[in-house]
């Protein structure tokens, strides 16, 4: 018997949502970059975006454990002389709760064009609302 390798022609995708609220912002990226790559199914496929649609909610209501609300740094740099931009994690959960979010969960994705195509199905929002109530997101607990 030979080993199960899945099409990409043949995934069926569902959506998740996760609701971010007071859970530490690690678990949760970690969660859904798992779901992102279909690592959840078992016809999981390394080479293949057999992955599903995850909508996290709550991303200005997670948690940081420690001292990384001061701490944790986030750097951007525009390519020009003296163009680094430095932010904490406290701005960064103040004014940009769906950056941050996106930064954690796609760290955890493979660095490649596969991991960008699994990165298009993620959707962050700051609150509890979203947008994708037609597609019957299924909620996913986060440990």
């Amino acid at each position: 018997m030979s080993t199960f390798m899945q099409k990409k022609e043949n995934v069926e995708r569902s959506w998740y949502v996760i609701d971010a609220a007071d859970k530490p912002l690690g678990r949760v990226a970690s969660k859904a970059a798992s779901i992102l790559r279909g690592k959840h199914k078992v016809t999981y496929t390394p080479s293949v975006d057999c992955g599903d649609y995850v909508i996290i909610i709550n991303a200005g209501k997670v948690k940081l454990t420690g001292n990384k609300l001061e701490d944790k740094m986030y750097y951007n740099h525009s390519g020009y002389p003296g163009g680094l931009r430095e932010r904490n994690a406290k701005v960064m959960i103040n004014d940009y709760p769906e950056e941050m979010m996106e930064r954690a969960v796609k760290g955890m994705l493979p660095h490649n064009r596969l991991g960008r195509a699994m990165g298009k199905k993620l959707f962050v929002y700051r609150d509890g609302e979203h947008k994708h109530s037609a597609q019957k997101p299924v909620e996913m607990k986060v440990d």
